[in-house]
């Protein structure tokens, strides 16, 4: 059995060079494959391997105070999903070209059980309605989403902001929780909104991935994509494509 996967952090890394080259002989060594980014905003992975050695590797990371926080969506599969290791040193961990630094404060953060209660009460806490944001691409979207939710004609995670544009007038009495796939796009948007006249915003903690591993399917319609061999997952956490299944 492989052991999947996703991380993210935003914290402060003033060594990013120097931390990239020790997290690839930490992932060389124990035969990991997939992507490692590291930025001075923080550091995004998606790894697979051996669980002894991927949870080594998590292990590791935790060691550091500034990753101690980290946590990991897990999934497995039967076969590798990536074809080979790549660490690399990025000026962002996601690129947004935005004023968005999750690292000195975030949107508020909304727990998988907690928007699955508001999916089937049809509103939040306070009676407002609640508008699921979507702020993945078409490609990915098409896989999957909230049923009714939120998407945009986009190609690209910085073309978000322009696109948001048109709907501010329709979000204006909403409650609205971006969305990603592992919660690090969902959290950037959610903190940009919140400083360009977005009120009521909220990010899906954990992403998808996140909330198929504590919630599972209720409310989504479809897979979720994720950026490997795998192609997408179910709810179930089940890969569409595992070749040696």
């Amino acid at each position: 059995m492989i052991l999947n996967i996703a991380a993210y952090l935003f914290t402060p890394i003033d060594d990013a060079d120097a931390l990239a080259a020790c997290l690839r002989e930490r992932a060389e060594a124990g035969a990991l494959r997939g992507t490692v980014l590291v930025a001075p905003e923080g550091l995004n992975l998606f790894l697979a391997g051996e669980p002894a050695a991927v949870d080594g590797f998590l292990d590791a990371l935790r060691a550091d105070p500034r990753f101690a926080a980290i946590e990991a969506k897990r999934s497995s599969s039967t076969s590798q999903p990536f074809a080979r290791l790549k660490v690399k040193r990025k000026r962002e961990i996601i690129a947004f070209r935005r004023a968005a630094a999750p690292a000195q404060g975030r949107a508020p953060a909304l727990a998988p059980e907690r928007l699955a209660r508001w999916i089937g009460a049809g509103h939040d806490d306070d009676g407002r309605r609640v508008v699921l944001l979507d702020t993945r691409n078409r490609e990915e979207v098409a896989h999957g989403t909230f049923a009714g939710a939120l998407t945009l004609p986009i190609d690209n995670f910085v073309d978000l902001p322009a696109a948001l544009e048109s709907q501010r007038d329709a979000l204006a009495d909403a409650t609205v929780v971006t969305f990603c796939t592992g919660g690090i796009r969902c959290e950037k948007a959610a903190l940009w909104m919140q400083g360009n006249g977005f009120d009521h915003v909220w990010q899906l903690d954990g992403g998808i991935l996140g909330y198929f591993e504590h919630v599972g399917g209720h409310g989504y319609d479809g897979a979720c994509f994720v950026f490997d061999q795998r192609v997408a997952l179910a709810p179930t956490l089940r890969p569409l494509h595992d070749p040696s299944a």
